[in-house]
This record gives structure tokens, C-alpha cells and sequence, in this order.
């Protein structure tokens, strides 16, 4: 692949819409005539694919979710025979059946290209060593990081997640210039060298590129200033296509852009469905273009977030995920987003970057508990019941609501090797 942009990363919006308007024809034909669920959805709502004259037409065919997904578990929303598949992953399954997806030898090539497009917009070049600390196996990180990386002509490193010493060790040893990580676990990594005597600005790495989960500017800032290095923002979600639907430009950071050739966005309000104008806030809902084994229409992804006009590249970008609606808090009537007490806890140079929150129910009422950490020069317990209280204070003026704080000692809160679980809600237990 050569070090350069692909022909459709210079196109003009004219050319890029005109491609998507073909593309989407195909796909929406796709799914009615190989998917059961999608021929009957259309049907129910009295539209036929080729009621699509136009993008905006995309408005009138229905939505899919999650939920439809794990009902036609495992297998029922393939477009192709099994034959047919080179590859299955899964999500987790933690809060019910896995959503399974499948892919093709040509969805297997578009999503290496997809991948390298996207490592190389955030900087990375033919020759680079990439340390892939993201996890193999059904989850989608880990393969779809390695094949960009080796389509891009990089050299991989397939670490995977956790064993933090072994990975600390192999960082000094091979000297990789990019790690692809979670954004959480990069800064585990940090703690982990630190705990080794070893200063993170002194390794070899130059960027990182981070995604996975929702993660705020104050991370960013607070990963940039531990390691030295650029960390850019890569979004991608597996029943999309996996990382490589989007890419933050190591240019501008101002966001991934998304690569509207493979996959068409959509703002939608989250309580109405109604599609919303560039620039306004809501959830986020692709549809997939040219996708052979599992095609999605209109996915629900729940990350809330706007479209921008596109800067480094003319398709467009994505904001900085505020959140997902389904990781949204409701505290006495009060909406809270994980990402809101990260930024607090990131500004604070007292607290360590590692948090948690639990809901309970004691009573007619729900409490938030948020759990952080101290940093290491702060750890004494007068100083973590004083930074406890400044933390309570800051998110009542935030967020209108008072919550109770649990600042512990360094290293007491668990550190992820995935992805970050924030949120535990204690009421169902």
C-alpha cells in the first residue's frame, strides 16, 4: 500500500455522495433479498430498496438494534452462506447472547484497508513497528488493528491485552514507534512503568492510537504529558465493521473522520428517531455500503456525539463521544455521563486517572458513588478526604447533583486491560 491517500480521501463531497448513493442502493438490495429480518423489517414499514432515489431517502427505512441482532442469534443476519465466511467474532455477551458478526474474504480486505487508511492518518508509515495491545480473539480490536497494520506495510507486534510486565519489557526491548491500545490501558501501562522505575517519555513510542471506549480530552492530555507522545482517537465498533470506521488525522485532532465510502452516518435524536442536521448533538447510526456477509442498516450504535464538516479530509468527522445513552446516569432526574466526572478526575493532578462509578438504591431514591484514586504525592489520608470533598464539589456544580466520593489509596482501583467498565449499577443485584 503506498505511503499516500487512496483517490477517494481527495474527492470532492459531490464525488463522495454520488459514490455513497450507489453503493447504498446496492447494500439496502443486499440485505432485503439475502436477510430475513431485513426483508421483513422493509416490508412492516412499506418500503422497498428501491424506493431510494436519494441519501435523504435513507430517512424512511427502519432502524436496527442490538436487541435484533441477539434475536437472530447466532447466524441469522448473514447475507451469504457460512461457505461463504472467512471469519466470525463476538461481542462479549456480558449483559445477555453475544451479537455474533461475519465477514468475507472482501469484507476481510476492506476492513485491512480501512484499518491501514486509518493508522496512517494518524500518522503511521510503511516500516513502523506497531505494538498491538489491544485483545485477540472474538473481540475485534486486536485482529483488525494487526491487519491494518501489516496492509499499511508496518511490522506487528501482537502483544494483546494485560501481562503489563511483559508488555513494559517487550516496549523497552523491540522499540516500537505506535502502540494501539485502549486508551485506559495505556494509561495502566503508564503506572506500570512508573512502578518500574522507568519513565514513559523515555520509550521509543511516538503515538498512540486509542479507541475501544469513550475517552475525553482530559485523557488525551493527561496520556500526551506521561508518554511524550501524540494520542489519536480511532473509532470503530464490531457490528460496523470493527476499529477503522473512523480516524482522528495526528494533523488536526479534531476528531475522527469517518470513511464514508464503506460506512454512511446518521445523526438521529435518540427519543424520536428524527434525523438531525449536521452540527446538533444526538445518537449516532451507521449504515454499512459495501459489506458482503453482514450488512447493517441504519445500526443504533447509542454513542452520542454530532457531525462536522470535514478538515483534513472531506468526509466527515465525528465530535469526541460525550457518552453512550445506554452508559447515561438518571440521579434525581439529573442525566450524568461517565465522561463528564473522567474530565474532573483528569484535571485534578491529586487524583490518579482510574475511576469508577456504582448506583445504588437505598430507599425511594438512586445515590451515585464515584470511586477514584489518589495520585502518589497525595496519598496521605488527610489529603484523599480533602480531595474526596473538592471532587464532591465540583461534580455538584457540574451536574447540579451531590454524589459521594471514595478517593483511595494508589493502585486501589482495578485497572482494565480492555475496556474500561465505568458504570456499575448495583440496583439489579
Amino acid at each position: 500500500m503506498a505511503d499516500s491517500k487512496d483517490p477517494i480521501e481527495n474527492a470532492s463531497r459531490d464525488e463522495i455522495m454520488g459514490l455513497q448513493l450507489s453503493r447504498m442502493q446496492w447494500s439496502l438490495a443486499h440485505a432485503y433479498q439475502n436477510v430475513p429480518h431485513y426483508k421483513a423489517s422493509f416490508d412492516k414499514a412499506g418500503v422497498h430498496p428501491s424506493d431510494l432515489k436519494s441519501l435523504s431517502d435513507l430517512s424512511r427505512f427502519p432502524f436496527t438494534a442490538k436487541e435484533d441482532l441477539r434475536n437472530n442469534y447466532p447466524f441469522g443476519m448473514f447475507a451469504v452462506p457460512q461457505s461463504k465466511l472467512a471469519r466470525v467474532h463476538a461481542s462479549s455477551g456480558t449483559t445477555g447472547k453475544p451479537t455474533v458478526v461475519g465477514y468475507t474474504k472482501a469484507d476481510i480486505d476492506m476492513w485491512a484497508e480501512v484499518c491501514a487508511r486509518s493508522i496512517r492518518a494518524g500518522g503511521g508509515r510503511p516500516g513502523d513497528m506497531v505494538h498491538v495491545a489491544y485483545g485477540y480473539g472474538l473481540f475485534t480490536g486486536g485482529l483488525g488493528a494487526h491487519y491494518g497494520a501489516e496492509r499499511l506495510g508496518c511490522t506487528v507486534v501482537p502483544m494483546s491485552g494485560g501481562a503489563t510486565d511483559k508488555q513494559i519489557q517487550l516496549i523497552q526491548d523491540f522499540k516500537p514507534r505506535i502502540i494501539m491500545v485502549t486508551p485506559s490501558y495505556m494509561l495502566a501501562l503508564a503506572d506500570g512503568f512508573e512502578r518500574a522505575g522507568i519513565d514513559p517519555r523515555s520509550t521509543s513510542i511516538e503515538i498512540g492510537i486509542h479507541g475501544a471506549e469513550p475517552w475525553t480530552e482530559e485523557m488525551r492530555r493527561e496520556i500526551e504529558e506521561r508518554f511524550g507522545i501524540d494520542a489519536i482517537d480511532i473509532y470503530g465498533l464490531s457490528e460496523v465493521i470493527g476499529p477503522g470506521v473512523g480516524q482522528e488525522s495526528i494533523k488536526t485532532k479534531d476528531g475522527p473522520h469517518l470513511w464514508e465510502d464503506h460506512f454512511y452516518p446518521e445523526i438521529i435524536s435518540p427519543e424520536t428517531g428524527e434525523v438531525l442536521p449536521d452540527g446538533e448533538e444526538g445518537e449516532l447510526v451507521f449504515t454499512s455500503l459495501t459489506k458482503e456477509a453482514f450488512p447493517i442498516i441504519r445500526y443504533r450504535t447509542r454513542d452520542l456525539t454530532r457531525l462536522l464538516p470535514g478538515t483534513a479530509y472531506n468526509m466527515r468527522r465525528m465530535a469526541r463521544i460525550r457518552g453512550r445513552s445506554d452508559d447515561m446516569m438518571i440521579i434525581r432526574g439529573v442525566n450524568v455521563f461517565p465522561t463528564q466526572i473522567e474530565d474532573l478526575i483528569c484535571a485534578n493532578p491529586k487524583l490518579a486517572p482510574h475511576y469508577y462509578c456504582e448506583i445504588r438504591r437505598d430507599g425511594p431514591m438512586d445515590t451515585l458513588k464515584v470511586v477514584t484514586e489518589a495520585a502518589l504525592d497525595a496519598a496521605d489520608p488527610v489529603t484523599r478526604v480533602v480531595e474526596a470533598e473538592v471532587l464532591q464539589e465540583r461534580i455538584k456544580i457540574m451536574v447540579g447533583v451531590t454524589v459521594d466520593v471514595d478517593v483511595m489509596e494508589p493502585g486501589a482501583v482495578p485497572r482494565s486491560e480492555g475496556k474500561a467498565q465505568r458504570v456499575f449499577d448495583l440496583r439489579r443485584k
